[in-house]
């Protein structure tokens, strides 16, 4: 494994800067640890959450076609790898040179990269433990080859619109020129059926959301009382994006590392946004970013998009 850490001081210092700020927010890379990502696993069998389920069905209908585009021989590169389900069948219908995932859960990806050894004895796996969306360099053993980064289950849309772009104009870099990258975006559609994606009456999205705390309390010496927070998600139709939240029930003081921060009652911290575009809004995104977009298969049952981009 290739290890470029993602240390706990980094979300010690993300995780204070982000309480001190008005209105508070903390990253949302920092719900993945362990439970977190078995959580959110849980999420994409929900019925009321579509993401995984079309996005899998896309990929069984296209995933020769898929593989053509991207080519022979191609150092496949997946941000935010996680257990790869969508990427076994990418995988076995390219048959990659190398399969190289990234995820910021080093638990995660250890036990993933382990499952697909056991899986594709044929498949040589270089892991990276990083966080795929700050500053990483690519291993020495990709040098020359060509490569195309698989960014699946439209978690570009956790970044504003001008992080996305500066997002993709890595991506454009690492893959180099000719190189390709394969993303799953999330449509726009209708207001009720997106708030129950990201509230569901199981509660599970509850969990997943309320899971950041209990890692605070963790690793940054937190106490906070999570039946003093409750999930809040809701569709920002002006600016086209889900919102999640903890809101505070009531007035109250929480250390974290040491230091105290004060929530009034009704105070929410902002903990992920996830933006969803038309096609055309992203292909448009993705041309300012240095790609041009070449292939898009559609699902027409729930509205999501794959897309093919090249580099120029």
């Amino acid at each position: 494994m290739h290890v470029q850490a993602p240390v706990v001081d980094r979300f010690r210092e993300d995780v204070l800067a982000g309480l001190a700020r008005v209105p508070k927010r903390v990253p949302p890379k920092y719900f993945y640890d362990e439970r977190g990502s078995r959580l959110f696993e849980a999420i994409c069998e929900l019925p009321e959450y579509p993401i995984t389920r079309v996005e899998t069905a896309l990929m069984q209908r296209h995933s020769e076609e898929m593989a053509a585009c991207l080519g022979k021989d191609v150092w496949l590169i997946e941000y935010g790898s996680g257990n790869s389900r969508k990427s076994r069948l990418l995988l076995e219908a390219l048959r990659p040179a190398v399969y190289m995932p990234i995820d910021i859960s080093v638990e995660m990806l250890e036990r993933t990269a382990r499952e697909l050894a056991l899986r594709y004895p044929w498949l040589r796996i270089e892991a990276v433990w990083a966080d795929y969306a700050e500053a990483w360099e690519l291993p020495p053993v990709a040098a020359g080859a060509r490569r195309v980064a698989y960014f699946p289950g439209s978690s570009i849309g956790n970044f504003d619109p001008e992080e996305a772009r500066r997002f993709l104009a890595s991506a454009a870099r690492l893959v180099g020129a000719g190189g390709g990258m394969l993303i799953g975006i999330d449509l726009k559609r209708g207001v009720d059926r997106l708030t129950r994606a990201y509230d569901d009456p199981q509660g599970v999205t509850a969990q997943f959301n309320l899971n950041l705390l209990v890692r605070i309390n963790r690793e940054l010496q937190g106490d906070f009382v999570l039946e003093r927070f409750r999930h809040v998600a809701f569709y920002n139709e002006a600016r086209g994006r889900v919102e999640m939240h903890l809101q505070s029930i009531t007035h109250q003081q929480v250390a974290v590392a040491g230091r105290r921060f004060g929530f009034f009652a009704g105070e929410a911290m902002h903990t992920e946004n996830s933006y969803k575009y038309s096609v055309e809004e992203f292909e448009e995104l993705a041309r300012t970013a240095g790609f041009s977009p070449r292939r898009r298969w559609l699902a027409g049952e729930d509205p999501f998009a794959v897309l093919y981009l090249e580099a120029a």
